[in-house]
């Protein structure tokens, strides 16, 4: 199965052409993969222990994940220009990810991105969610995925080093109805691939949408920021978002649009120029750049990886792929960001300090019944899987 959803995505990405081809890197065999390393993260106010996952292979590459909030906290990718990088935004001890972290690298859930006015409305049944974005829910509420401390199972797969994460989220749990049993399994390949697939089972009708909440700076350094990175999207359209964030109901074209990082474009256009026009308000209340959703071109629900974007850093060489099997992505470029927090090394993490690159349903799907179904029922099985594909250009 590896080989042949392998196979699948490469002919699928080679029929949407790119403005910068991607190499992948060589897999070294010589040497052997070692299971995987638990250590001590700290604890949790209630005193329960947090552990922290080491996932290598030959070359270079490591993945760190804690279980608390099943979160990836560094990728180091030995590729590119210069001495390795760590590639994604976090904290150096436990302590960053119990304060204001903004999803650093967690997984979100139940219901990740907004739901409007915390509320659905299920088979005549009315909801009432947390409240934590204004009037709106947002990635799972006051204690989501990313704040619980899920069981983790370290393994060897097929695939490489992996661990298995699992929570328990209860009925009621931040107002959703039914007893959610959700899981990740993040495994590193030899040759370098991350890969994330999630799934969840319920006893009872509820809805579902995990997501997993990485912020990348392909240059290793969050105070270069992300404006000079290239970026597309095998996209055509995006939903437009009302003041809150809520998707307005329509897909617009990207054509014309600052939201149009179509891999048709060449160059491919920078982060940097969306950003730019796409300003923040003078009230403040609009943060500027971009935090949409796009509706990825092709899509069918079969459990194709498909490639939904494709992130260079000139600078270094690096590249990042992204293949998934779901319907939307959703581009962040740290909007919210302002300084305050200070990350690994204690560097500040200011605007456009990395991305998010979500793939996922289109948020606030529940109100939308026209949009692929976020709804989830006894005896299914909720599914997403990610691919994070590195590679030098």
């Amino acid at each position: 199965m590896r080989l042949s959803l392998r196979s699948n995505a490469i002919m699928l990405a080679a029929t949407c052409a790119t403005a910068f081809p991607v190499t992948e890197a060589a897999s070294p065999m010589s040497e052997p993969i070692r299971p995987p390393v638990a250590r001590a993260f700290g604890a949790l106010p209630d005193g329960a222990r947090v552990s922290l996952y080491t996932l290598e292979v030959p070359g270079g590459w490591r993945a760190d994940i804690t279980d608390y909030g099943a979160t990836l906290t560094s990728f180091h990718v030995p590729l590119g220009k210069g001495a390795p990088a760590d590639v994604v935004l976090g904290f150096d001890t436990l302590e960053g990810y119990l304060g204001a972290s903004p999803y650093f690298g967690a997984t979100c859930g139940r219901v990740a991105n907004r739901i409007a006015g915390g509320a659905f409305d299920l088979d005549g049944k009315h909801h009432t969610l947390a409240k934590n974005n204004g009037a709106n829910h947002l990635h799972g509420g006051i204690v989501g995925f990313d704040k619980k401390l899920w069981k983790a199972t370290p393994k060897q797969s097929d695939r490489g080093p992996a661990v298995d994460f699992e929570v328990l989220s209860p009925a009621g749990d931040e107002g959703y109805p039914g007893v959610l049993t959700a899981r990740v399994t993040y495994t590193l390949t030899p040759d370098g691939e991350l890969w994330v697939e999630m799934s969840a089972t319920t006893d009872a009708p509820t809805i579902v949408n995990m997501v997993h909440h990485s912020y990348w700076n392909l240059a290793g350094d969050a105070a270069s920021g992300i404006r000079g990175h290239e970026l597309s999207v095998t996209a055509d359209s995006y939903l437009p978002v009302d003041a809150g964030g809520i998707p307005t109901g329509t897909l617009a074209s990207v054509a014309g649009t600052p939201f149009d990082l179509r891999p048709e474009r060449s160059p491919a256009q920078t982060l940097g120029a969306a950003i730019d026009r796409l300003p923040a308000t003078a009230d403040g209340k609009n943060p500027g750049g971009i935090d949409h959703n796009y509706v990825v071109r092709g899509w069918k629900p079969d459990g194709v990886l498909r490639t939904v974007a494709l992130l260079r850093d000139p600078g270094s060489g690096r590249t990042l792929e992204i293949l998934a099997d779901q319907p939307g992505i959703q581009v962040y470029t740290g909007n919210y960001l302002d300084g305050s927090l200070k990350g690994k090394g204690g560097i500040a993490c200011g605007k456009h300090a990395a991305i998010c690159l979500e793939t996922q349903k289109y948020p606030d799907s529940i109100h939308h019944p026209e949009w692929p179904s976020t709804r989830l029922d006894p005896g299914h099985t909720y599914r997403h899987t990610m691919v994070h594909r590195f590679g030098t250009r």
